[in-house]
């Protein structure tokens, strides 16, 4: 890996001296705290048919903010001209707007301490930046990638994508912190879709390849192995086309990475959220079982279960330096030893529950925009592997009689986190400790708590894999962040099995 610089067409862009500008005017007004955050966010996605390109689109975002704390409540305003007049406007009306908030507001905001930074920069590790990569390139890349596909006789259609991110951020408030911030962010995917002939079943077979921080070295070097999956996917998908439905019933479960970090995402990680755990976000997908009152006492899962909440590991969708709050990032305990130990928090949360990680916040605060106020975001939420645990093979050998999944798909959870069901792409049927194909329609239903102490073992490190998405949605007006859960295989004993063909015509 290349240690790579900021862009200098984002360093050339005048946010110092905005920011300058719209600090001095907010503590003029007497705002208590000032943060100014200034963003350029670039966007470019690809999209491939059956060996066509479809469409290639490219967009910037571009502006900054100013958030204040004016009388005891919050006050944001944004803006998209880059000129100092321009960021008094803004700071004033920041100001204006927390003016009329204050006499809402029954308790004042205040904020955890943190230190200064003074002038950080970060960027997160990648070689080459996808964005510099000719777009001729990358076309060829998924059309060839579609092509392979259809060679196989079972394959009718086959597309391609690839969504590429590029975000800048300087920040800047009061206290004297600065920060500069570059990351990069891809998503690759491709699907093969066919039918059967005598069944007249219609299905499809994708990608498991996780969207990950890397450059455009992740679709060209040795970090997953394309052409092995390309020549496998539409095996996979005959067999699948063909494959008997499921029995429903209770299964031993083995679960594969690229499942599990959906259902990690689902009922732990939005769970441990402290703002929705604490009854503050409600108003989109709901709050938390997992309420304050249950921390150091809920047994979440089984001894074997050991969570972790994290801003900082290489390649981490929400990996970051320092959040939209000026907080260096950290890594901490969400789940030890099956008990809920942790949560997710910004400054605000971290100052109203001072018991918490030292009443710092953990930096968990993240705007998608310059155009909408941080909120509490969730960080890389992952389940830890064994030391010198089993391998996906052993774990599989634990199993008389069960099912291996791979693969997410569809899902289903409560506004409380705790009822659920997930299907996924592929499902292995499992007898006497060996595989013996696919089967079809599955479903896997439980509470997250009866869920999560089934399980009975995690695999060994080289199980894990950091899986993700770029779309996890809160907030209203809703915010769009990406996120990674890095996982090992790991073994649930006794899991509710629904055969979904079935429950569809109930």
């Amino acid at each position: 890996m290349t240690l790579s610089k900021v862009d200098p067409g984002f360093t050339a862009l005048p946010y110092a001296a905005l920011a300058e500008v719209a600090l001095n005017r907010a503590a003029e007004l007497g705002a208590t705290h000032a943060d100014f955050r200034f963003e350029r966010i670039r966007y470019q996605h690809l999209g491939v048919r059956d060996g066509v390109l479809q469409g290639a689109s490219d967009s910037e975002d571009l502006g900054f903010a100013v958030r204040v704390i004016h009388g005891g409540a919050w006050g944001f305003a944004s803006g998209v001209v880059l000129d100092p007049d321009e960021a008094v406007r803004v700071a004033d009306t920041a100001v204006q707007v927390a003016r009329v908030a204050a006499a809402m507001t029954t308790r004042p905001v205040e904020l955890a301490p943190e230190p200064v930074y003074a002038d950080a920069t970060w960027v997160s590790a990648y070689d080459v930046n996808p964005l510099d990569v000719p777009t001729a390139d990358k076309a060829d890349l998924l059309i060839g990638w579609t092509n392979r596909l259809r060679e196989h006789p079972v394959v009718t259609h086959a597309t391609a994508g690839l969504q590429q991110v590029m975000e800048n951020k300087f920040y800047a408030d009061l206290a004297g912190t600065r920060t500069t911030q570059q990351r990069i962010r891809l998503m690759p995917e491709f699907e093969a879709m066919g039918s059967d002939d005598k069944s007249g079943t219609f299905d499809s077979m994708a990608s498991i390849a996780p969207p990950a921080g890397r450059g455009w070295e992740y679709l060209t070097g040795a970090h997953w192995d394309w052409d092995q999956e390309l020549a496998t996917v539409p095996d996979l998908l005959a067999e699948k086309l063909v494959a008997p439905g499921v029995q429903a019933g209770t299964y031993d479960l083995v679960i594969h990475p690229s499942n599990l970090w959906l259902t990690i995402h689902e009922s732990i990680g939005h769970a441990t959220e402290l703002d929705r755990a604490m009854g503050y976000e409600a108003n989109y997908a709901g709050t938390s079982f997992a309420t304050y009152d249950k921390l150091g006492t809920l047994q979440y899962g089984s001894p074997v279960m050991h969570v972790t909440g994290d801003r900082t590991v290489d390649h981490g969708l929400a990996t970051i330096g320092y959040d939209d709050e000026g907080v260096q990032t950290q890594a901490w305990d969400i789940v030890r030893d099956g008990v809920l130990v942790g949560y997710q928090l910004d400054r605000p949360m971290g100052h109203m529950k001072p018991e918490l990680n030292g009443g710092r916040s953990n930096g968990c605060a993240y705007a998608d925009s310059p155009g909408h106020i941080p909120i509490q975001r969730m960080a890389n939420v992952s389940l830890q592997p064994a030391p010198g645990g089993p391998s996906t093979a052993e774990l599989i050998g634990r199993v008389e009689r069960g099912i291996y999944v791979v693969g997410d798909k569809s899902w289903s959870i409560d506004m409380q986190r705790f009822n659920f069901q997930f299907t996924g792409q592929r499902f292995f049927a499992i007898e006497n400790g060996e595989l013996r194909g696919q089967l079809r329609d599955v479903a896997y239903q439980a509470t997250t708590t009866d869920f999560w102490n089934s399980m009975e073992a995690v695999g060994g490190p080289e199980t894990w894999v950091l899986g993700g998405a770029f779309n996890c949605g809160k907030a209203q007006p809703g915010q769009v962040a990406s996120v990674s859960h890095g996982c090992p295989t790991s073994l649930f004993r006794d899991v509710r099995i629904l055969n979904t063909s079935d429950e569809a015509g109930h």
